[in-house]
């Protein structure tokens, strides 16, 4: 509901239906202009330089490459941007802890060279389903960037999946860049991919739930979808990282495995045995897809965006190797005071901006923290300094309660910033920015990766600004920095 914080906070009762007409307006996430490498902002960069659109096939998160953003620079739906694989970069977009690329046709693969799409500048490095053999110096490319650090998300198909008719699908273009490649070609990841064409099938994920890709930020994994695929045998022996997840009925231990995760050098690996899981349905003109992205049966898309977070260092550790991400950690929630019932405890704010004013209502408890509801111009802070241990895996969240007099459901008067600073001051990442077009009845969480930061101290700080007119309420309570 809405009502008097402190004086000048506007009672506009009447007005809060019309503020509700913007509940469905979609997340409004924005990415600070931030270096590269930044800390909170995952790099990966999807390959569409070897025929990823042959035939049927569709596989680009966006038509405007290399910056998906030329399409739409703020998606709130996979139809925002075009492509079959535009699902998987919205739900990565929306998050505002990824920086997304396409390889556009004609470009090669590098790795430490000068052009902006070098692998040098990603964390992540997506094959889905190549259709045209990589070149000797791109095979070097793509083995020295993960030997490096980086992670490689392998994607195939079936055997005869030759889209483009060259002689090559893609169970031989990415055999042949695991044996046949200048860095290590004595089988590095420790499995090969199985020639075979699996019609069918709902491959069920492993019981482990400590797996950050089964049992992620994402979602839980529980099956997959093949409808054509294949499966890859496991070779531990030659690597004993290698670990099989996801398994085609009937099969266990080193074959069958319909997906798996691996290392090699400081990097980390994952192998999906077919496209279809990845394929939202929609697509450029004329192709014919599958929506197996939302396939009822199976949950693909919590498996794509796990095995994404955990490929770029963000999720935890997975198989034998650490990949670079995270290591050892205690167990532990960081923020002091964390749903505001001690009062300003702990928190730097703008007086009277914790509250237990009868004019929200809290989530939990008596205590809030409500930002703006003037309907003055007016700039409200709350922040936390906190030390993120090293080799922790970090996870802020809290909930957020919108409400607002505004009754446009297009543009954005006032919003709500959450960002990352440094010891200096210094913004090191907008993690996202709400407006008034997120009103919405009730609480709802919000979560962000602050696994980057491990090691640093930084601070956490909400800055709502409201426009001169018309209220717009930001209420957040129940808060919290976990690490595992």
């Amino acid at each position: 509901m809405l009502g008097f914080r402190r004086p000048g906070h506007r009672l506009t009762t009447a007005l809060a239906g019309l503020g509700l007409l913007a509940a469905s307006a979609a997340l409004q996430v924005s990415t600070s202009a931030t270096p590269a490498r930044a800390a909170t902002t995952h790099r990966v960069l999807f390959d569409n330089a070897h025929a990823e659109t042959a035939g049927n096939a569709d596989w680009i998160i966006s038509t405007s490459q290399p910056d998906p953003l030329g399409q739409d620079s703020s998606p709130s739906a996979e139809t925002d941007w075009t492509g079959a694989l535009s699902s998987w970069g919205v739900a990565l977009q929306k998050t505002g802890s990824y920086s997304l690329k396409t390889l556009p046709p004609g470009s090669s693969l590098s790795y430490g060279g000068s052009s902006s799409t070098d692998l040098s500048n990603f964390d992540t490095l997506v094959l889905p389903e190549p259709n045209t053999l990589f070149t000797a110096a791109e095979k070097t490319a793509i083995m020295n960037f993960v030997k490096n650090g980086g992670g490689l998300f392998m994607i195939s198909d079936h055997t005869g999946s030759d889209r483009n008719n060259d002689g090559a699908d893609a169970v031989k273009i990415l055999n042949d860049l695991m044996t046949n490649n200048s860095v290590d070609s004595t089988d590095p990841f420790g499995f090969s991919i199985d020639s075979l064409n699996i019609a069918s099938g709902y491959p069920a994920a492993i019981s482990d739930s400590t797996d950050p890709v089964l049992h992620g930020s994402f979602g839980t994994v529980t099956k997959s979808l093949i409808a054509n695929g294949t499966t890859a045998t496991l070779k531990p022996s030659d690597n004993s990282s290698v670990k099989g997840l996801v398994y085609r009925s009937g099969y266990s231990g080193n074959t069958g495995a319909f997906f798996l995760t691996s290392t090699f050098g400081s990097g980390r690996v994952a192998f999906w045995g077919d496209s279809s899981p990845i394929d939202d349905g929609t697509g450029q003109s004329g192709n014919t897809l599958y929506d197996g992205w939302n396939d009822s049966g199976a949950t693909n898309a919590a498996l794509a965006l796990n095995a994404t977070a955990w490929l770029a260092g963000s999720g935890g550790t997975s198989g034998g190797g650490d990949g670079g991400g995270a290591g050892s950690c205690t167990t532990a929630q960081l923020l002091g005071n964390s749903g505001f019932e001690s009062g300003s405890s702990s928190w730097s704010a703008t007086s009277g901006v914790i509250t237990n004013s009868s004019g929200e209502t809290a989530r939990s408890g008596s205590y809030y923290a409500w930002l703006d509801g003037n309907g003055t111009a007016t700039t409200d802070t709350l922040s936390q300094s906190v030390t993120i241990p090293s080799g922790c895996a970090a996870t802020l969240s809290f909930y957020l309660h919108v409400d607002t007099a505004e009754t446009t459901t297009s543009t954005a008067y006032d919003t709500l910033k959450v960002q990352v600073l440094g010891s200096s001051g210094t913004v090191l990442g907008t993690l996202a920015t709400y407006s008034n077009l997120n009103a919405a009845s009730g609480y709802t969480q919000r979560s962000f990766d602050l696994s980057g930061y491990a090691g640093q101290t930084v601070t956490v700080k909400f800055t709502g600004t409201e426009g001169s007119k018309l209220q717009t309420s930001f209420v957040l309570d129940d808060t919290a920095l976990n690490v595992s």
